[in-house]
């Protein structure tokens, strides 16, 4: 008995004397690492979300960029050219002008819709050959703006090539906006061109008219003149030979 309680003694002391280290014993909690490892992953997570969430707004910036940059091109100058030039050639016109206020008064000048009783036959030959200058002025103007129209097409070629060039490449909307604008401005201009070609040509066509119709009236007073008299006619005897 003595002895049994000796040992016990003895183990008690050797345990006692043993370190720290070697009395603690190591304890693995699955529920605690589970949890662990989900918290992780959850961090991961919305880690993995901001960083799209950046990217996105990084991408929406640079996108906002791109529909901000401008063009950098502008046919407004070489068209505003061409309208220029016509414009200049309808300034320009002789005989029936372009002018609201001269158009009356050259037109009346030019067309009397009557002769008096001072028409002469040096009257008839003047206002004809006024009419035949205002008709061949009108006329030059019409073939002038073809002329002009013409060599316009070949600017409007290289001008539609640019803008469809620039239209491709656009890397944003403001720069599809102004492509667009581009060719509407171009569109726009040769409607312009043929409105003014119309009006030259229009404007020739009257002349003209007007020249015929002038013509018929000097014809009318001109032959009523002629055959107009207030005196009766009194025959007068003739003599085929002399006494």
């Amino acid at each position: 008995m003595i002895r049994k309680r000796a040992l016990v003694v003895a183990v008690a002391a050797t345990l006692l004397a043993r370190s720290p280290a070697d009395a603690q014993l190591t304890v693995f909690d699955p529920s605690d690492y589970a949890q662990n490892v989900l918290t992780a992953a959850h961090t991961l997570t919305q880690i993995t979300n901001q960083i799209t969430m950046l990217q996105n707004q990084a991408q929406m910036l640079v996108n906002g960029a791109k529909n901000l940059s401008n063009l950098n091109f502008s046919s407004l100058s070489a068209l505003t050219s061409d309208l220029n030039q016509i414009q200049s050639l309808l300034g320009q016109a002789q005989g029936l002008t372009f002018s609201v206020g001269l158009t009356s008064s050259r037109y009346g000048a030019l067309y009397p819709p009557a002769f008096g009783s001072t028409f002469t036959s040096n009257t008839m030959v003047t206002g004809a050959q006024a009419q035949w200058s205002a008709s061949a002025a009108a006329l030059a103007t019409a073939v002038q703006m073809q002329s002009q129209i013409t060599n316009s097409i070949t600017q409007d070629q290289v001008t539609l090539g640019t803008i469809d060039a620039k239209s491709g490449a656009a890397v944003g909307l403001l720069q599809a906006v102004q492509a667009s604008n581009q060719l509407l401005a171009l569109l726009i201009k040769q409607m312009m061109q043929a409105q003014a070609l119309k009006i030259a040509q229009d404007r020739a066509d009257a002349s003209e008219a007007s020249r015929t119709l002038s013509a018929t009236v000097s014809a009318q007073a001109t032959r009523s003149q002629f055959s107009g008299t207030t005196q009766a006619y009194t025959p007068v005897a003739v003599s085929a030979f002399s006494q």
